[in-house]
């Protein structure tokens, strides 16, 4: 029996996956097996363990310069691919192969050498679904009768950052959660306490929702857990 809210379609399209490490970032590019509106099936080379959050740029355009949507997804489900499904993907991707799929085959090649992407074929198929997002006229932490209390509404936005505490060259790179005017909150997994200042600053290709150049001076003013994850949310005040 059917127990999904939405209608699953099949549905072939580019997909980019992000998700953070304790010590880095890592990207994989795939294509979508299905996709609903509460999520995506998606062939992956990489495991992944369900209830690990990742971000998913759904389609994704490789010829377009970075700074496409990301959007916040769980992984829910992480099964193994069966031969069967792998030889049959083989002699349909043969059957079907022409010009323009070699091309693009080839454009897709480049870009993973570029990024530094292991290549490979997939051996999971991993099912995600997307992020509840909260409206900015709630509090930010899934309590919807709580008004917000900022003097700026709080915007959902992901977008990746690098952060440093302040005198430390060494960055993490992180991924934002949302967005004031002058405050941010950001998952990591690195410790932060309360009153620590740090240096964030925005990747060249990414959308900046402050206007701003270069390095951020800011102050950590709240440490959260991640639900279901080791990682903590970090809230941070602007002060430059």
């Amino acid at each position: 029996m059917e127990r999904r809210q939405h209608h699953r379609a099949r549905m072939r399209l580019p997909v980019r996956l992000r998700w953070s490490t304790p010590f880095a970032q890592k990207i994989e590019l795939a294509e979508s097996l299905d996709a609903s509106r509460a999520g995506l099936l998606v062939p992956t080379r990489e495991p992944h363990t369900p209830g690990v959050l990742i971000w998913i740029t759904f389609p994704y355009d490789n010829s377009l310069s970075d700074g496409q949507p990301e959007i916040p997804a769980r992984v829910v489900r992480c099964d193994e691919i069966l031969e069967l499904v792998r030889a049959t993907n083989a002699r349909e991707s043969v059957q079907t192969e022409g010009a323009f799929n070699r091309e693009r085959a080839a454009k897709m090649n480049q870009l993973v050498r570029e990024l530094g992407i292991s290549d490979g074929p997939a051996t999971r198929n991993v099912a995600f679904h997307f992020e509840r997002q909260f409206h900015y006229t709630s509090n930010g932490n899934g309590h919807e009768n709580k008004l917000e209390r900022r003097g700026s509404p709080r915007r959902t936005l992901a977008v990746p950052v690098r952060v440093r505490p302040e005198g430390v060259p060494w960055f993490e790179e992180a991924m934002t959660i949302d967005f004031a005017e002058k405050s941010m909150r950001f998952r990591t997994y690195r410790e932060y306490e309360l009153g620590d200042h740090m240096k964030i600053a925005f990747q060249d290709s990414a959308p900046k929702p402050w206007t701003v150049t270069g390095d951020v001076r800011c102050r950590v003013v709240r440490v959260t857990p991640a639900p279901d994850s080791f990682a903590l949310d970090v809230a941070v005040c602007r002060e430059t």
